[in-house]
């Protein structure tokens, strides 16, 4: 017999539960999630249940047979906020949460790291849901229905002329009645709409995404909020039952391949999918793209910049399929590598991806895709990828597009191989070698008629997101982008490369416009100039303007690449007088283009751990701690000592340190504060009966 969980009546006599057979499940300690062995447990119990329909279906009985009797009711909210679950049964002593407030949420979170949140993300949760009204929209007036966001004006309106005989006024009104009921119905936010959207987010956590959603996304007809941690999952319970969305959302904990991977039926499938991991998504993509319906929406952020912005190309390679470089467009490169990976992944399934909107924000990049299916549009894909020949010296790229695609009789295209490579072994320029990086999505990164109406949108109702200066400026910059120039150049780039003055953004703008060359920003970078001028024609721009701001030639090496580039004259003379265009829409007016860190340590959070520790003042201490501790230290032998004698030794924690009072590590019993402060650090051998003797291994810092 199989005892149901949170029953303290129905609890089975016998051995200790540690000796019990794995077989059997006592459900009353699975319940306690107390300790790391009984946590153990706990998972291997969860995991043996979900793969057993049988068990799973008698747990099911066994609680609903319990609830029968449970009076039902609206949560209290006040015994959550004190820490007190809806069913009346208290916290851990010591349990501390605190309340949070975003957007028409709230959301109780602990306040140690058990459960991740990242309040840095109201921008990309504030855009994710102007980005989904409006997909709703699309979607829903395909199905005879209208959406109804709080806060915008109503546009319809009815005209009635008084000067009208009674006749015809009666004519009118049965005319206006048959319209009423031709009328389109209308999704209003919280409300299930039977044809509406069905979303899933993937790693919920908090399950602040998913409930700001169901509170602030018309149209929807479910919202199913998933997550592999148990404590999440309760967590999400709760806060769902304090915001009164428990008919939208619906908490599931199961590890989001599988349930995507359940999904795959075309009937069963997700209208939209939020995946929003902490690092790297790739390991989620190949089931989000089967799980996703017909044309549905495909949000995915990536936190991994590092890896996406060239610093490990390796692993790029290994996640994404492209290898990264190190350039000063890799926030574009980055994105573009999402995109390459995710159409990849929906080629394999004869289905090809259509980006919305890409975003490069912070410390992340966001991508709003559509998925759709076609065998003749899946062969197109080759030729939208493209590998990039970057130059090491002076920085100069050229594209090679992978695949080639023509137009054929009939109106039809023939896709064949592309003829390359676009350079020589050596840079024209400046005679150094390239380094070859992607594939990459080579076409456009947005729809700027869906951008436009999502920019429209979050305008004509600014009260509705926080964020809302913040998504106005970045939309705007986005419209104004050259949606056919893949990457950019900065301006501190050219300049640098030639060791010379740097000319005003206006300056360089103008003098390409003077040339009949375009030219815009770019929302992923201050400093950025996207043109299609070729990179000879921009070095010609530079040798002009280093005429009127010269370099000193005798301090360059012959073989630098400022020398090279300099000794070649310009075959164009470059105008710099300020043209009216040259200077954007959205910079004029002022918007909140590039946004300042507004606190300090602004960036990702610790990744949430079970039984975390609260990420305050602790952290910092940790940071101040461990600062420059690889550091070459100080030349004077008794205060390197002193310093050394800081951290606590590593061999002496685990019992085999020989050295005795001899180490120069601590060998003091570590507080519980110290030891959640420090990181112990290898244990040296011996040092030498002279520490200042050249050579000398006395601790971190010395080779």
């Amino acid at each position: 017999m199989i005892c149901p969980p949170s029953v303290p009546t129905c609890r089975r006599p016998g051995p200790n539960p540690a000796s019990v057979h794995r077989d059997q499940f006592d459900f009353q300690c699975l319940e306690r999630r107390t300790g790391g062995q009984r946590r153990e447990r706990m998972s291997r119990a969860r995991t043996v249940l979900w793969l057993s329909p049988t068990l799973r279906s008698v747990l099911s009985l066994y609680r609903a047979r319990f609830m029968e009797g449970q009076p039902q009711g609206p949560p209290n909210s006040a015994a959550m906020e004190n820490g007190t679950e809806p069913d009346g049964e208290e916290r851990p002593p010591g349990f501390q949460e605190t309340t949070i407030t975003e957007g028409a949420a709230r959301i109780v979170f602990p306040n140690a790291n058990e459960v991740f949140y990242n309040p840095v993300q109201e921008f990309n949760r504030d855009l994710t849901c102007a980005v989904i009204t409006e997909f709703a929209r699309i979607q829903l007036a395909a199905r005879v229905a209208a959406v109804k966001v709080p806060g915008e004006k109503d546009v319809q309106k009815v005209v009635v002329d008084l000067s009208e005989p009674k006749e015809d006024k009666a004519e009118l009104k049965e005319g206006a009645n048959l319209a009423l009921e031709d009328q389109p119905r209308t999704a209003a936010v919280g409300e299930i709409c039977e044809e509406g959207l069905r979303v899933l987010e993937g790693l919920a956590a908090s399950g602040l995404r998913s409930i700001r959603f169901a509170r602030e996304v018309p149209g929807l007809r479910s919202v199913v909020a998933n997550d592999a941690s148990a404590r999440a999952v309760d967590l999400m319970r709760r806060n769902v039952q304090l915001n009164e969305v428990a008919h939208l959302v619906q908490p599931s904990q199961a590890d989001a391949r599988m349930l995507m991977y359940q999904h795959q039926k075309a009937s069963e499938r997700f209208d939209v999918i939020d995946l929003d991991p902490y690092g790297s998504p790739a390991s989620f993509l190949d089931a989000a793209v089967q799980a996703v319906s017909e044309g549905g929406l495909l949000c995915v952020t990536c936190t991994d910049m590092a890896v996406l912005a060239g610093n490990s190309g390796e692993t790029c390679y290994s996640k994404y399929g492209a290898m990264a470089l190190k350039s000063r467009a890799c926030h574009e490169m980055a994105l573009r590598t999402v995109l390459h990976s995710l159409d990849l992944r929906a080629n394999c399934y004869q289905r090809f991806v259509v980006p919305l909107l890409s975003i490069s924000a912070d410390f992340y990049v966001r991508v709003f895709v559509r998925v759709f299916t076609g065998q003749a549009k899946v062969k197109a894909s080759a030729s939208k990828q493209a590998l990039v020949f970057q130059c090491v010296g002076c920085g100069a790229f050229h594209l090679q597009r992978l695949g080639k695609a023509s137009a054929a009789s009939g109106g039809r295209l023939k896709f064949s191989a592309a003829c390359g490579p676009p350079v020589a072994p050596e840079c024209e320029h400046c005679g150094q070698r390239h380094q070859l990086g992607g594939p990459m999505w080579a076409e456009p990164l947005h729809d700027l008629e869906f951008v436009g109406r999502v920019l429209e949108a979050v305008s004509a109702n600014p009260g509705r997101f926080h964020t809302a200066e913040r998504i106005r400026g970045v939309l705007s910059v986005i419209t104004e982008e050259l949606p056919d120039v893949p990457l950019y150049y900065t301006l501190d780039q050219l300049s640098s490369t030639i060791h010379c003055n740097t000319p005003s953004l206006l300056q360089l703008r103008s003098a390409l416009l003077h040339a009949g060359f375009r030219v815009s920003l770019s929302h992923a970078c201050k400093n950025a100039v996207k043109t299609d001028a070729p990179s000879s024609t921009l070095w010609d721009i530079m040798r002009c303007w280093e005429k009127e701001c010269p370099v000193k030639r005798e301090r360059l090496s012959e073989s630098s690449p400022a020398f090279r580039i300099l000794s070649v004259e310009p075959r164009l003379q470059a105008n710099f007088t300020i043209r009216d265009d040259a200077n954007p829409s959205s910079r004029q007016r002022g918007l909140k283009r590039f946004q300042a860190n507004p606190e300090a340590n602004w960036g990702p959070r610790p990744r949430a751990r079970p039984g975390g520790k609260a990420a305050g003042e602790t952290v910092e201490e940790r940071r101040r701690l461990l600062q420059n501790k690889r550091k070459e230290p100080v030349e004077d032998p008794a205060e390197r000592a002193a310093w050394l004698k800081t951290f606590p030794c590593k061999r002496f924690k685990e019992g085999t340190c020989q050295q005795g009072g001899q180490c120069c590590y601590s060998h003091s019993p570590p507080s519980p504060k110290a030891t959640a402060e420090a990181t112990p650090t290898d244990c040296p051998e011996a040092p030498s009966q002279n520490p200042a003797e050249p050579g000398a291994a006395t601790g971190p810092g010395t080779e």
